[in-house]
């Protein structure tokens, strides 16, 4: 008769059947070109979501978003930095790749590029917060950015989930210098979406802000409703993914033949 015990020691794990053996999951996290003080404070928040089933390694692209009055142009002006950097993380043997940012940066050509998942920060966040609530308050840098990071949750089908939108009212190149203000002001407005627009779920929309310079946790406990960031969210889906041996649908994602 099978038993529980004969049927584990004839059927390995999905990461055994998707990497040929057990070992951890290796993630690659893309950071682009940033001051390296603020580079170092992007790398500890990611290495810090790493666990003994997940390692978690740094990819740097040639393009960044840490300007002021950033724009649509700049953000597709970053795409093909991006594109090179989830080329580069798939021959260095990793398993999936993330970018920095909600921004989603140069993850839907990725996709049509590279064979392993590239995981979007804000597409994971909607996901996560659909398990977690129903009404999403997004907190974002500046007033500004709203339209843009609207646009990209309508692309993800869940603009309707959106209940509100807030911001902490600085621009990216000047938050760490006004670190103390910026979380006042982050709890404040969280509160407001929570008190005056029923969001039972905030969505960090800026890393920078959270978990950067915020712990999620903290802020969690301020505002009193579950709180997603996007860079905790998008490597922890981007490790479950590879451990599944799921990829990108090539009916969705053809593979592009500019690439090779």
């Amino acid at each position: 008769m099978e038993t529980p015990e004969s049927r584990d020691a004839v059927a390995p794990s999905a990461t055994a059947r998707a990497h040929g053996g057990p070992r951890p999951v290796r993630v690659a996290f893309v950071i682009g070109d940033y001051p390296e003080e603020e580079f170092r404070k992007r790398e500890a928040a990611a290495l810090s979501y790493a666990t003994s089933d997940l390692q978690i390694g740094i990819v740097r692209a040639a393009a960044t978003p840490f300007v002021h009055g950033l724009t649509p142009a700049e953000v597709q002006l970053a795409a093909p930095s991006f594109i090179a950097a989830y080329r580069e993380a798939e021959r260095e043997g990793y398993d999936a790749v993330v970018p920095l940012g909600t921004l989603d940066l140069g993850v839907d050509g990725g996709r049509s590029v590279v064979d392993i998942p590239v995981i979007a920060p804000t597409e994971a966040m909607l996901h996560v917060a659909s398990l977690l609530g129903d009404r999403f308050g997004a907190v974002v840098y500046h007033d500004n950015l709203i339209p843009m990071l609207r646009a990209i949750v309508r692309r993800h089908g869940m603009e309707d989930k959106m209940a509100g939108w807030r911001a902490t009212g600085f621009d990216l190149p000047d938050i760490s210098a006004n670190a103390a203000a910026m979380g006042e002001a982050f709890v404040q407005v969280a509160r407001k979406l929570v008190r005056e627009d029923g969001c039972d779920v905030i969505l960090a929309m800026g890393v920078t802000q959270c978990p950067v310079l915020l712990d999620p946790a903290w802020v969690e406990r301020q505002v009193g409703v579950p709180v997603v960031e996007g860079i905790g969210a998008p490597l922890r889906m981007a490790g479950m993914l590879a451990s599944l041996g799921l990829r990108h649908s090539r009916v969705r994602w053809r593979r592009s033949g500019a690439f090779g």
